[in-house]
């Protein structure tokens, strides 16, 4: 069985935050270090969300590597709201969607994509992976983007909505008719298994 949930992602601490916006704050006084940290921090967020949206390994690593290339330009016009994470991703949702405009495509996510996304994961073996995968295949990708930035990057539902233009009742329609989808699929390949109670 799936060791996770995915209705109880907490979200981003008011301590962490600050950490964040105190280290964009050095980078646009120019310090490396800070953009280091900002990458140990964050960098794994960003791949994931980048993941999601473009589906390919290749392109999500380019793009983790263009955010941080754009927040070291432009770190100096960041306004300080609290948010320091929804203006990260809002960077790494545009780069991703001029990635995709310039390709006018997607590429299907293969086994190794998906065993890269979940690697630190332990105690997900091989065959809740190739599970978890057909379970969210099961969503569209607005749905899937919406599902992997509260419960992977564990950001609140008006978050995601800012990040990706959306009205937050529509986050919160789709992600809570996502998680009905997942249920059900979780009951189906229960059920399959012999797994019912």
């Amino acid at each position: 069985m799936i060791a996770f949930t995915l209705d109880a992602a907490p979200g981003r601490s008011g301590r962490q935050d600050a950490e964040t916006e105190e280290c964009i704050r050095k980078i646009a006084r120019g310090d490396k270090q800070a953009l280091a940290q900002l990458y140990r921090d964050t960098g794994a967020a960003v791949y994931g969300f980048a993941l999601s949206l473009l589906g390919n390994v290749q392109e999500a690593e380019d793009i983790q590597q263009d955010v941080f290339i754009r927040i070291w330009q432009s770190a100096g016009s960041y306004k300080a709201q609290g948010k320091p994470l929804a203006w990260i991703f809002t960077i790494t949702r545009n780069l991703a969607l001029m990635r995709f405009r310039d390709q006018k495509k997607t590429i299907a996510m293969t086994e190794e994509d998906w065993q890269a996304m979940f690697a630190d994961q332990v105690q997900m073996d091989g065959e809740d992976r190739i599970i978890l995968k057909s379970l969210i295949e099961t969503l569209s990708r607005e749905e899937q983007n919406i599902v992997m930035l509260h419960a992977v990057a564990q950001l609140k539902h008006r978050e995601i909505a800012q990040i990706l233009d959306l009205p937050l009742s529509t986050v919160l329609s789709k992600y809570n008719r996502a998680l009905k989808k997942l249920k059900q699929a979780i009951k189906e390949t229960d059920d399959s298994k012999g797994g019912r109670k």
